[in-house]
């Protein structure tokens, strides 16, 4: 299995993982039907197995009802605790902090060093480990200088709590104040060929501070796997049913022209829409290590064998001149999703 350095923390010791992680939210939520719990543990047993050893959660996955009433609901840490107990030396587990969680519900984000610290321990126990791999603040908390949060993060590390910390969608200033703290090893953020928006944004600053980039939705939610059809209808607890690229039929309709162009392309080099998309983002940058999500081993195959695909630079540069002329519509999030990031 090919491995990647995604960053190093403030001591320079490197994190060394799977070239393509795995997103685990999928297993309990966002993205309908949900596994038993068995299954799911099977599922991510089977990932090791086969040399997956970069496992991504959050302490909100699989927080709220999912699912019909006959879903099992399942918080995502106990569910990826469990199944990576008995094989924890051998992986690398990232999750996510900074929610105000009360009686059961998120209400809103809250990165104070109190809470953060009651979610550290929240995590510990779930996830079965005395440390989180990498630990992201999830989303920017707007009322706590950045500062002040990569301090506490400089004091878990200190405790052994964490070995490397990240940020999930920030800003540049925000993420080059932190860094200036203590340093970010990893930023989580949307990118594949369905949102580049970074690529003029945030992703040059990463270079330059020689933060890791770890891309999640890589499979633009399913569009580019050709997994998503014209005029489809998402399930009530689908989170695309809430994403305007998605839910409005126009522009679903319109944006779906760059799956035709990727399957096309795919054809080409005998090979899947899916591996395309995954081969593409890692021939980007070497320090860049996509988390698709899948509840299916032979899709993990089909995700993994992307590390092998062997693409010359100029195909590369004749798919880009294709999807040049192609505009995705429509916000990523719905209007409170936006309001969150990029702070």
């Amino acid at each position: 299995m090919k491995k990647r350095i995604l960053g190093k923390n403030a001591h320079g010791d490197s994190l060394e993982v799977c070239a393509i992680g795995l997103g685990c939210m999928g297993l309990s939520q966002s993205y309908p039907p949900f596994p038993p719990k068995s299954e799911g543990i099977e599922f991510l047993r089977k990932s090791v197995e086969m040399g997956e050893d970069f496992f991504d959660t959050s302490e909100v996955y699989g927080l709220f009802p999912i699912g019909d009433s006959n879903s099992e609901q399942i918080r995502n840490e106990d569910l990826v605790g469990e199944a990576l107990e008995p094989v924890r030396n051998q992986v690398k587990i990232a999750t996510k902090f900074g929610w105000d969680i009360r009686d059961g519900k998120c209400v809103g984000v809250d990165s104070n060093p109190k809470t953060i610290r009651k979610a550290i321990e929240g995590s510990l126990k779930r996830l079965r480990t005395d440390h989180i791999d990498l630990y992201y603040q999830h989303r920017v908390d707007p009322k706590i200088p950045i500062e002040e949060v990569a301090g506490t993060m400089k004091d878990l590390f200190a405790e052994g709590k964490i070995l490397f910390w990240g940020m999930s969608e920030p800003g540049e200033e925000t993420l080059r104040r932190a860094d200036r703290e203590f340093h970010v090893t990893a930023v989580q953020n949307e990118y594949s060929l369905w949102f580049r928006e970074i690529e003029t944004g945030i992703l040059p600053a990463m270079e330059e501070l020689g933060i890791g980039l770890v891309p999640f939705s890589p499979l633009g939610k399913g569009v580019l796997t050709g997994g998503v059809s014209k005029d489809q209808k998402f399930a009530s607890n689908d989170i695309r049913n809430t994403i305007p690229r998605f839910n409005d039929t126009n522009l679903l309709n319109k944006n779906l022209a760059m799956a035709d162009v990727v399957k096309k392309f795919a054809e080409s080099h005998e090979t899947s829409p899916a591996r395309i998309a995954l081969a593409w983002l890692l021939h980007q940058k070497s320090w860049i290590v996509p988390i698709p999500g899948t509840k299916k081993i032979h899709r993990l195959e089909e995700n993994l064998g992307a590390m092998n695909l062997e693409i010359s630079d100029q195909d590369w540069e004749s798919l880009m001149k294709d999807l040049s002329t192609i505009k995705i519509e429509g916000d990523r999030y719905d209007e409170h999703g936006m309001k969150m990031v990029g702070l």
